[in-house]
C-alpha cells in the first residue's frame, strides 16, 4: 500500500493567516472614506439624541409653553371673549377682583372639601386593594384589569351613571335607603351630599388605578424582609404596619401629590353632576370648583382676562404643591 505525502505550502511570514495590510498601503479613496464614515458616526452619535427628543419640546412649545405665557399675559388685561385680539391694560387688577370675589373663595373651599372627601378614602382603598392583590390569587390579572376598568372609562359615562344613581326620585341609592326606612337625600341640592356624590366619582374611578400603582411598589419590596419578621413573630397585621409602610413612604407620597393635583383641577365630574345647574356647580354654589369658577368666568361670564388671572392663580397653587412634595421626600430620604 502506497503512502501518499503531500507537500505543505511553506507559511506566510508572520503568522499562519495573511495579516491586514499596513495603514502606508491602503489606497487614498478607501482611507477618506473610512475617515469621513468615522466623522459621520460621530456627528450621529453627537446629535442623535437631541433629534429624538426635538419633537417633545416643539410641541411642548407650541401647545404648552405658549398657552402659558399668553394666558399670563392676558391676565394682566381686560380681554372679553367677543373681542378676544381687543386688551386694555389693566395691571394686577384681575387678580385684586377674583380675590375680592366671595365665588371664588366658595370654590376653592369646595375644592379643597372635595379633595379631602375624595383623596383619603381613595387611598386607603386602593392600599388595602393592593395588599389584598399582592398575595397569590387565582386569577389575578383578571381583578387588576378590572380595577383599571373605571380608569379607562371616560369621564361623562361615568358621570351621567352616578347622575342616575344619586337621583332624587328614581335613584337607585335612595330607593335603598327608603327600603331601610331612611329619608330620601336630595342630593344634588344639598352641600355636603352634592360634595359626596361628586367626590364617590372621583374615588370610583382612581382607586384602581392608585391600587396598582402601589401592588408594583409592593411588589418590588424584597421578601428577606417579610421573612425576617416572621422569623421574629410578625404577624400579618405588623408586617404591613412595620415593613410594607416605610417602604412604600416614597410611592405613598407620589399618589398624595398626584391626587392633590387631580383635585385642584377637578372639572369634569361637578360639571356633568348637574348639567342643568352648567358651571355654576349647583343652585347655591355648593359643588363649585376652582376649574368651574374659571370656565364660568372665561366662557359663560366671557370675561378672558379674569379667567387667565384664575388660571395662573391655579397654577401658582400647583407650584406651591409642588415645592411643599419636594421638602417632605427631602425630609424622607434624610430620615431613611
Amino acid at each position: 500500500m502506497t503512502t501518499r505525502h503531500d507537500t505543505a505550502a511553506s507559511p506566510v511570514k508572520g503568522g499562519a493567516a495573511p495579516g491586514r495590510p499596513p495603514a502606508d498601503t491602503v489606497p487614498p479613496e478607501v482611507a477618506r472614506k473610512r475617515a469621513r464614515l468615522s466623522r459621520r458616526w460621530q456627528r450621529d452619535m453627537r446629535w442623535s439624541p437631541y433629534a429624538f427628543v426635538t419633537p417633545f419640546f416643539v410641541f411642548f412649545a407650541a401647545f404648552g409653553l405658549f398657552p402659558l405665557i399668553y394666558t399670563g399675559w392676558a391676565s394682566l388685561h381686560t380681554v372679553e371673549l367677543t373681542a378676544p385680539t381687543d386688551m386694555a391694560w389693566a395691571g394686577l387688577d384681575n387678580y385684586t377682583r377674583i380675590f375680592d370675589d366671595d365665588f371664588f373663595w366658595n370654590a376653592a373651599q369646595n375644592t379643597l372639601t372635595i379633595g379631602i372627601i375624595s383623596t383619603v378614602p381613595q387611598l386607603l382603598m386602593a392600599m388595602g386593594l393592593a395588599h389584598i392583590l399582592n398575595y397569590k390569587l387565582r386569577a389575578s390579572t383578571f381583578y387588576r384589569v378590572v380595577m383599571l376598568a373605571p380608569y379607562a372609562t371616560s369621564i361623562a359615562a361615568a358621570s351621567l351613571v352616578f347622575v342616575l344613581l344619586f337621583g332624587r326620585d328614581y335613584g337607585m341609592i335612595n330607593w335603598a335607603l327608603d327600603l331601610v326606612g331612611l329619608d330620601k337625600i336630595d342630593w344634588q341640592n344639598g352641600t355636603w351630599s352634592s360634595q359626596f356624590a361628586v367626590s364617590s366619582i372621583v374615588i370610583w374611578r382612581w382607586t384602581g388605578y392608585n391600587a396598582l400603582i402601589y401592588l408594583a411598589a409592593m411588589q418590588a419590596i424584597p421578601q428577606e424582609l417579610y421573612e425576617s419578621a416572621a422569623l421574629d413573630g410578625a404577624s400579618r397585621w405588623r408586617q404591613f404596619i412595620h415593613v410594607t409602610l416605610p417602604q412604600l413612604r416614597p410611592t405613598i407620597l407620589f399618589t398624595v401629590v398626584v391626587s392633590t393635583i387631580g383635585a385642584s383641577q377637578l372639572f369634569g365630574e361637578p360639571l356633568l353632576f348637574d348639567a342643568n345647574k352648567g358651571a355654576s356647580g349647583g343652585s347655591q354654589h355648593q359643588f363649585q370648583t376652582l376649574g368651574l369658577y374659571l370656565y364660568e368666568q372665561g366662557w359663560v361670564n366671557q370675561h378672558l382676562g379674569r379667567a387667565s388671572a384664575i388660571a395662573w392663580t391655579m397654577f401658582l397653587i400647583l407650584i406651591v404643591i409642588g415645592i411643599v412634595n419636594y421638602v417632605i421626600s427631602r425630609r424622607l430620604r434624610a430620615s431613611s
